[in-house]
């Protein structure tokens, strides 16, 4: 049976193990300041919701989709290369936490999709998405502006 469910599921299950590592190398990076910080409380975050998100391909027998999260956390080193700010602020660093930004926006449209069809799926039912919903539009939030304080830091010319 092809369940589009199940592909979109194992779809952004790819892009949180993606988010994990780019979060877990940001901590790394930049231990001491406001974005190591950030990434640090997200981590913890980001890391919940992909359980729930697993426990969801659990019920929806989506199967694991290890292809896909291997495929995006080797995307995910490769583009440290170009991503890695060697602990500076830099341009990668405002790249890094667009992409963040960006895949947390993408997070919360899978919950809004999830919760839409939850009334006629059984399978994504008794979920508290309101929850997620609200919490994933908080960390896109916190990201965002910290982006736009990094924007102006390195987007600007130099004096």
């Amino acid at each position: 049976m092809n369940d589009s469910v199940q592909t979109y599921v194992n779809d952004h299950l790819a892009g949180a193990a993606h988010a994990i590592d780019l979060l877990e190398h940001l901590r790394r990076q930049h231990p001491t300041d406001p974005i190591g910080v950030l990434a640090s409380k997200l981590l913890i975050n980001v890391k919940s919701d992909a359980e729930v998100l697993r426990g969801i391909a659990a019920r929806i027998n989506a199967g694991s989709s290890a292809m896909k999260e291997t495929v995006s956390r080797l995307t995910e080193k490769i583009s440290r290369f170009k991503l890695d700010d060697h602990g500076a602020i830099s341009f990668e660093t405002f790249e890094c936490l667009e992409f963040l930004v960006l895949g947390i926006h993408g997070k919360r449209a899978l919950w809004l999709a999830l919760v839409a069809c939850s009334a006629a799926d059984p399978r994504l039912q008794n979920i508290n998405y309101d929850v997620l919903i609200e919490r994933a539009g908080q960390q896109e939030a916190a990201v965002d502006l910290l982006r736009i304080d990094v924007a102006k830091e390195v987007l600007l010319p130099s004096n």
